[in-house]
């Protein structure tokens, strides 16, 4: 006997409905989604491998080269400084961890209390970018000073070796840095920090630093004023420095600055030691692949504070740069050293000499920068 089709699907309609009900009734709630996992985003990844030979005309038997940095070992190949780098742009959170090894660093953190544990580490800092706040940043940790013309790294100064200024000037500072662009063209920007080159402060005194940059297509200008306390268990007897740059870039082939430096450290006793700096610089872009830069400096130490010999220091250095190709570069470098008093090592005399001439070749080889 067969159905008719009406009651067929009428039949199909009612079975296919209440199943429907069935699995609406017990089917259970869908589980919410997941929340997307916290990243930091991506971490940029650079470093370097710098060497060099140095030949000292003077010989000393010491095996150094006098007030040099970071260009110290005479007469010897040296590792001068390796260093791998992590860091990730603040958006709004980021960090710069630098580790560090080599005979640089040894002398970068040779005044620092707590140079055992953060002679590694150049700059370790983490920074904060808030939103909405026209680019202000706010930086704590360990970072480079914003004084001076020349940068710690070889491959990112002109010269191999660094001049008077770099070496005699601050190096680093612990604390609290704030950038703020004011306008398109100019920065400002206040430091809170424990002093020069200490992560481990001597005193309980602060230092406070003021900084302003003002930049342009074909000229720059940055100026940095440091005051505080710096002498070991006392925070009487401030420090004042004062360091300003000129940079001038008249076309893509020439590049020079000016740079000059100010400082009056007060003395318990009364009075202050005072000594002043200038130094020029210029590379000169010959093609791709060569430069040369000649850099000349002038550095009166009127009371001997910074030396430990009241004296007018000299130094002319002439560096070429050949670029073998991307990340490798290699200089030959001539300096000359010279002072109004008996103040270099001459073979197994110390402070026997008013000058000293060194000739180097050094390798950088560097990848990310």
């Amino acid at each position: 006997m067969k159905t008719p089709l009406n009651s067929t699907l009428i039949a199909l309609s009612v079975a296919t409905f209440g199943l429907v009900a069935q699995t609406t009734a017990t089917a259970p709630d869908p589980a919410p989604a997941a929340p997307a996992p916290w990243t930091m985003g991506a971490i940029k990844i650079s470093g370097l491998i710098d060497g060099y030979y140095s030949k000292s005309f003077n010989n000393p038997a010491s095996g150094n080269n006098v007030l040099r940095n970071f260009d110290v070992k005479a007469n010897q190949m040296t590792l001068n400084m390796t260093k791998l780098t992590f860091e990730h742009d603040a958006d709004p959170v980021g960090f710069k961890l630098d580790l560090g090894f080599g005979r640089a660093w040894e002398v970068f953190h040779a005044t620092d209390p707590a140079k055992s544990v953060i002679q590694y580490i150049p700059q370790a800092y983490v920074s904060f970018k808030p939103k909405n706040a026209g680019d202000l940043q706010i930086d704590f940790g360990k970072f480079y000073t914003s004084a001076g013309a020349e940068l710690t790294e070889t491959h990112l100064a002109w010269n191999y070796s660094r001049g008077y200024l770099y070496a005699n000037g601050p190096y680093y500072h612990m604390g609290l840095r704030v950038t703020k662009p004011l306008t398109k063209s100019f920065t400002a920007g206040f430091q809170l920090v424990n002093g020069w080159n200490n992560v481990e402060d001597n005193n309980s005194g602060k230092t406070i630093g003021f900084t302003t940059a003002w930049t342009g297509k074909k000229v720059s200008w940055y100026n940095n004023y440091y005051t505080g306390p710096e002498k070991n268990g006392t925070n009487k007897g401030f420090r004042n420095f004062f360091d300003t740059v000129l940079n001038i870039n008249p076309n893509d082939m020439t590049s020079m600055y000016v740079n000059f430096d100010y400082g009056a450290d007060k003395r318990l006793s009364g009075g202050q030691s005072t000594w002043v700096a200038i130094g020029f610089a210029s590379k000169f872009q010959i093609s791709k692949t060569i430069a040369i830069t000649p850099r000349y400096e002038h550095y009166n130490d009127r009371d001997g504070f910074i030396t430990g010999t009241a004296q007018k220091l000299n130094t002319f250095t002439m560096t070429g740069e050949y670029k073998w190709m991307k990340g490798l570069l290699s200089r030959l470098e001539y300096r000359r050293d010279w002072s109004n008093r008996a103040f270099f090592d001459r073979g197994n005399e110390n402070a026997s000499a008013k000058a000293q001439s060194t000739i180097l070749i050094g390798m950088v080889a560097f990848f990310g920068q």
